[in-house]
């Protein structure tokens, strides 16, 4: 899917116009934050979570999953 988006000016930076179907589908309204990245092939990726926090979450789940029994243990 490629759509073409608006740059406007706003006080002395630039914001992008997304539209309403895009927004729908990022689950995303105005006021919220969303994040942009870049990908290995130099492409960019709009996205309303935190790749960083996505990351961390990714290594406590390792973490609790490999030492379940010991967390366990200390949770008593």
């Amino acid at each position: 899917m490629t759509k073409p988006v608006k740059l406007v000016a706003i006080g002395n930076s630039t914001g992008v116009v997304l539209p309403k179907d895009v927004l729908a589908r990022l689950r995303a309204d105005r006021g919220d934050t969303l994040y942009l990245s870049e990908a290995p092939d130099g492409s960019f990726r709009i996205t309303p979570y935190d790749p960083a926090f996505e990351e961390q979450m990714r290594m406590a789940e390792t973490i609790m999953r490999e030492d379940r029994d010991v967390l366990r243990i200390l949770a008593k």
